[in-house]
């Protein structure tokens, strides 16, 4: 497929949220269906990377979707509606981190099989799977915030300036925080795997 096609689908997937939250703001309840099943499954699969819970996953994604259809009427255009939607889900997650917090996990979802089978595509499926531990336990140990922004950019494919407004930041800081994880990272991973911890500046937040 052309790039021309992929951003022509992409905008016609745009236009379409959008007249789906127009119709929401006027309480038609079958927009609001057909949103609801549009976003299910990503809001699911994104919050199952944070906790194992499919209660909480539940009750986060219907906690979302609410607040979309109660303040539909306040989207302004001001960023894509997938942007204003996860916005709201991001702040239903840190509400929740903050109210219950839990060892934190990482999802060994399609994205990361991809991943993983383009790093390594002869590897074995006992090697993938040290490979998603080693992973899963190398994301558990950064912050959230730094934690969030590697799974908005690389998980949900959002650019710098859509997690700024996802999580009400400047773009510097979305870029300093993405520095700092992978700085983290690169210095975690190798200690996970048994190896030396190389030599680096800090890491912090």
């Amino acid at each position: 497929m052309s790039q021309r096609r992929t951003d022509h689908d992409h905008a016609a997937g745009s236009e379409t949220e959008l007249e789906w939250l127009r119709a929401i703001a006027r309480q038609d309840r079958t927009a609001f269906e057909q949103l609801y099943r549009s976003y299910h499954g990503l809001l699911s699969r994104f919050l199952a990377r944070f906790t194992a819970r499919r209660d909480l996953i539940e009750e986060m994604v219907n906690e979302t979707l609410w607040v979309v259809w109660r303040t539909a009427g306040s989207f302004r255009g001001e960023s894509k509606v997938r942007t204003w939607i996860i916005g709201i889900a991001y702040r239903c997650l840190m509400k929740q981190l903050r109210d219950h917090p839990a060892e934190p996990t990482y999802g060994a979802g399609d994205r990361d099989q991809e991943a993983l089978h383009e790093v390594a595509p002869d590897e074995s499926e006992a090697r993938q799977a040290e490979l998603r531990d080693w992973l899963r336990h190398g994301m558990a140990l950064l912050p959230d915030e730094q934690r969030m922004t590697i799974e908005l950019a690389y998980y949900l494919g959002q650019s710098c300036e859509e997690i700024a407004a996802i999580m009400n930041c400047a773009v510097g800081t979305v870029k300093a925080r993405m520095f700092h994880a992978r700085l983290r990272l690169r210095n975690t991973l190798p200690a996970l795997g048994g190896d030396a911890v190389p030599q680096s500046h800090s890491a912090q937040a």
